[in-house]
């Protein structure tokens, strides 16, 4: 692996300090599915206030979502106690996965990442510290065993959450309206949980810092919590951390020492450039952004092996080169063909911000020659719309980044995107991931009420089905999907899911100046 100490240094210096807040009980609930199959969750006689034998659970509702470490105090009534107490604590972000047995996963996500522990506490009294963080509203005891000759009493049961966000300096989201209110509450809450010592992607499964979510929750941060120290320092970790051949990697790790995974994905690299220009572009740090370029510019190098003779990136088979969305039917080909020319328009921007004019020229060249090659190859004249792939398969996808990329515009791309709201031959979004580009691509085009109009839509199912934070995958058809074979494995509180932050807050304040132009996250 190669290393660029300094730059690495400078990046582990910048990392933050955790807040830590207590947190306690909100009330004791009963989780349950009534006949239809949905989840009931009930108030519950209070915790305190029961004496607990073998197979008697509670459920500790803290009224919100938390990241962080649990305890609680163990007590017994009756004799002395003379045999080690079994409990099983299962910790949940969303009721649901209260309901799923942990034993009969059988997804392909490893089970490691269920959040329950199976725990002997041989000393009562005594209090329960669990040494493990982790993300969760609900937590579940049960008592798997317990002597006959006292009962397990429960107490102070506490929460000692942490983050990197201060929630003193969020900023204000000013509008009248409930809905929009809500929303941004919930993105700032997901946004929150999600700053940990770097940006987290999901603070209860993966738990380390992905350069997709990255883009997504710097652009949060910058109108919320402002914590721009914290970008900085995760875009130092990915200029120093580089694959052998120099191109970015997916994902790191801090622990036990900062270290690049083995996984690497073609778009992920690319927005590495998209994000360090909107770093610049919210701090003005040109430090940063001259010391990092030289970085951002091999990514497009990099990338440009990829293109074919055709001047169009090569389609490949191997699942994970690009992400593009969570959605194994779909062809990345166009996808990565315009997440290649939005790349190359920020690369552009970044060359003339310092007056690289050797660069500027050559990347404008480039652009030119694959903008008009996307239309050329990728564009269908009897199906009007671009197209991806030997199948030639009609996506959202496609479609949002070559708006993003600028292959279409104007009239024509407000023509194309509502095509596809019609369209029943075409592979559909399935993440807020991908949903934020739309967002982004609907703006751009200057669709600002049919931006907000999805906005809530989407987002507002999730609330509507009681997140508290938004989740890692969401389809309002089926809102219990899991990708992975159970719920019991769903981040319910995921990075690239805190989008109405950022757009409500840049593009949908009740105060704005008059004559302002709204345009989607360009260059």
């Amino acid at each position: 692996m190669f290393k660029n100490q300094e730059l690495l240094d400078k990046a582990v210096s910048l990392l933050p300090k955790l807040y830590e807040t207590k947190v306690e009980v909100a009330e004791t609930v009963a989780v349950s599915k009534d006949t239809d199959g949905n989840v009931i969750v009930k108030k519950a006689e209070n915790y305190t206030a029961r004496a607990l034998k073998k197979g008697d659970k509670v459920c500790l509702d803290f009224g919100d979502h938390q990241v962080g470490y649990f305890s609680v105090e163990l007590g017994n009534l009756g004799s002395h106690a003379d045999a080690p107490v079994l409990l099983r604590v299962h910790f949940a972000e969303n009721p649901v996965e209260l309901l799923e047995d942990a034993e009969g996963y059988q997804g392909w996500i490893c089970s490691s990442w269920i959040e329950e522990e199976r725990v002997h506490v041989d000393v009562i009294p005594s209090v329960l510290q669990m040494e493990r963080r982790y993300a969760f509203r609900y937590v579940e005891l049960e008592i798997l065993d317990i002597s006959s000759k006292f009962a397990l009493t429960l107490r102070n049961a506490s929460c000692r959450a942490v983050s990197s966000a201060n929630d003193e300096m969020l900023k204000e989201y000013h509008t009248s309206d409930a809905l929009k209110k809500n929303l941004d509450k919930i993105a700032c809450r997901t946004l929150h949980n999600c700053m940990q010592t770097v940006f987290e992607d999901g603070p209860k499964r993966d738990r380390r810092l992905w350069m997709g979510d990255l883009r997504m929750q710097a652009l949060a941060n910058y109108e919320t919590y402002g914590k721009n120290e914290l970008v900085k320092a995760c875009l130092y970790l990915f200029a120093a951390l580089p694959m052998e051949n120099g191109q970015i990697g997916a994902c790191l790790f801090l622990e036990p020492e900062p270290e690049v995974d083995d996984t690497v994905m073609f778009d992920y690299s690319l927005f590495f450039i998209c994000t360090l220009l909107n770093y610049y572009e919210a701090t003005g740090d040109m430090e940063t952004l001259r010391e990092l370029w030289p970085t951002a510019l091999s990514q497009i190098y990099i990338a440009e092996d990829k293109l074919g003779e055709d001047d169009i990136i090569a389609d490949s088979d191997v699942l994970g080169w690009c992400f593009v969305d969570w959605n194994l039917a779909l062809n990345k080909q166009a996808g990565a063909q315009g997440i290649f020319l939005y790349a190359l328009k920020a690369a552009i921007r970044i060359a003339q911000i310092l007056q690289d004019d050797k660069e500027e020229k050559k990347l404008s060249e480039l652009y030119t020659v694959c903008r008009d090659a996307s239309f050329r190859e990728l564009w269908d004249e009897e199906k009007e719309c671009f197209v991806s792939g030997k199948e030639r398969q009609i996506s959202v996808a496609s479609q949002v980044w070559m708006v993003l990329g600028g292959a279409i515009e104007g009239e024509a791309g407000r023509r194309l995107m509502q095509e596809m709201d019609g369209r029943e031959d075409l592979v559909e979004m399935v993440t807020p991931y991908m949903y934020h580009n739309y967002i982004d691509a609907l703006l751009l085009l200057g669709e600002r009420d049919k931006a907000l109009q999805k906005l809530e839509d989407y987002w507002g199912g999730m609330a509507r089905q009681g997140a508290d934070t938004f989740w890692e995958l969401y389809n309002p058809k089926n809102p219990m999907e899991s990708p992975y074979g159970g719920t019991i494995v769903n981040s319910y509180c995921h990075a690239w899911s805190c989008a109405p932050a950022y757009f409500l807050r840049k593009y949908f304040q009740d105060e704005r100046k008059q004559g302002e132009e709204d345009e989607g996250t360009q260059f």
